[in-house]
């Protein structure tokens, strides 16, 4: 195979680590910076976020070779913006350069020469570069450059929106970042140590994204082979979850259920045994109300600080940064957590007390779940009455009901393709709570009693691994 040689100027696709390929521009590095020895590599300033790394030359692809595969196998928002920022990029050169042409031509002088990719001084680089740039060296091989928040306050930001507090009239507080995403480099790290326990298909996002913008952080996991890529990309290890708690200022929790989640706060060698005097403890884990309340009263009684932060979204939205945090507890605690939760969310909510949190996620959860059935039980009608399941899609995407949920699930059922983006055990379980809150409240739910018995049907014909869409085999089986 034919060598790609590059120089600066060229954009390219450039592959950092675990993270997916993203569009950059190679650009002369500070001079302060040194290449890393003994490595064939470029710096590469990437679009759509302030980082900048060296990358190894065989990590680097020609970007207009390679556009149309990279978009193929990326579908996030975030990359998508970065695509569409290179796009304008070049649409804003190319109208440079035949602004020159027509001036060049109206004075009867040469017309200048064909268009270059412009170094990295040029004016329609102001996006991607500011002088109060600073380097941050976490890596013997690559080198961060990130811009904090507050040194932005003058920089012009075509893709990234300002974070924003907006107190709304329920007494609740969103913390708004929309576009502040594990590929946002505008987020100023808090200085406290960070504690992360679970690393399954939400946490592992989170965790992912709390370390690309900076955050200290030690995790655990009751699979410790599932640490190993963490710490290879700068993570600690914590040998128990007492011993994270006890070394870091706050301490996340993102598990299965709320048997789990005790466990991890009582039992041997627990978040319990770790907690003194202003620690934080911060459960991310989707359970009941009765569970916060029991959590928050034991980590409040040895002097810790309590809040709960369960999270609407995928495994998806969780790599992107763009899940959705509720939280309810210590407002102080909520405060502490800004950076963390601008990291991996697009949007925080403060919802009072204690088990607030979990009664508005069980109700989220419900809604999805029943909405994920009910369309699932629409394909194997459409099928079972001689209708197209693929024209009954493109009809339900024109109308109100479209959304990229729906269309995502609704193609991966077609294609038969049920990889968890969230497990349907996860899904069911949250329906069972749901049902036991409206119980509680004396409220029927009768919706959801039924769309929780699919799922149940589901999980007998071994579904419960898969994701959530696969509630459509219950209904072909």
């Amino acid at each position: 195979m034919a060598t790609v040689h590059l120089r600066i100027g060229d954009l390219v696709w450039g592959k950092l680590g675990r993270y997916p390929p993203w569009p950059g521009k190679i650009v002369s590095p500070p001079k302060d910076l040194k290449k890393p020895r003994g490595k064939k590599c470029h710096f590469v300033k990437f679009f759509g976020t302030e980082d900048h790394a060296w990358i190894k030359v065989e990590q680097l692809k020609p970007y207009h070779a390679h556009k149309d595969e990279m978009i193929k196998i990326n579908k996030g928002k975030r990359f998508q913006q970065a695509v569409d920022a290179v796009e304008e990029f070049l649409k804003k050169a190319k109208g440079k350069e035949q602004n020159s042409d027509s001036k060049g031509e109206s004075k009867g002088k040469k017309p200048n020469k064909p268009l270059k990719i412009l170094d990295e001084d040029d004016e329609d680089l102001s996006a991607l570069k500011d002088p109060s740039e600073k380097v941050v060296k976490d890596d013997p091989h690559f080198h961060h450059f990130l811009l904090s928040q507050s040194e932005k306050a003058s920089t012009v930001e075509p893709i990234s929106k300002r974070l924003k507090i907006i107190e709304e009239d329920t007494g609740s507080t969103s913390i708004q970042a929309a576009d502040s995403t594990a590929i946002n480099g505008s987020i100023t790290p808090t200085d406290k140590r960070i504690g992360f326990l679970g690393l399954g298909l939400m946490g592992s996002g989170v965790v992912s994204n709390l370390l690309k913008m900076g955050h200290v952080v030690t995790v655990w996991n009751r699979t410790a082979e599932k640490c190993d890529l963490f710490i290879q990309e700068g993570a600690r290890l914590g040998r128990t979850p007492a011993e994270v708690a006890s070394m870091c200022d706050i301490t996340f929790s993102c598990v299965s259920d709320p048997k789990a989640a005790r466990d991890l706060v009582l039992g041997p060698s627990g978040v319990l045994q770790g907690i003194r005097p202003g620690k934080c403890y911060v459960e991310m884990s989707t359970v009941d109300p009765e569970t916060i309340t029991e959590l928050s009263q034991v980590i409040t009684s040895r002097g810790g600080r309590f809040l709960e932060a369960p999270v609407a979204g995928s495994q998806q939205l969780s790599n992107d940064g763009m899940l959705v945090i509720v939280a309810a507890g210590d407002r102080t605690v909520y405060e502490d957590c800004s950076s963390c939760f601008q990291a991996m969310g697009k949007t925080s909510f403060f919802l009072g007390e204690a088990g607030n949190a979990a009664r508005m996620m069980l109700i989220l959860n419900m809604v999805q779940g029943s909405f994920m059935a009910t369309i699932a039980e629409g394909l194997t009608l459409a099928q079972a009455t001689g209708q197209s399941q693929q024209t009954f899609l493109d009809i339900l995407s024109q109308g109100q009901m479209a959304s990229t949920f729906v269309d995502q699930k609704c193609q991966n059922i077609l294609q038969g393709n049920f990889k968890p983006d969230y497990y349907l055990k996860h899904i069911q379980k949250d329906l069972r709570l749901a049902i036991s809150m409206g119980d509680s409240a004396n409220h029927p739910t009768p919706m959801a009693a039924a769309a929780n018995e699919v799922y149940k049907r589901a999980k007998a014909l071994d579904q419960s691994d898969n994701d959530i869409s696969a509630v459509y085999r219950a209904y072909i089986h």
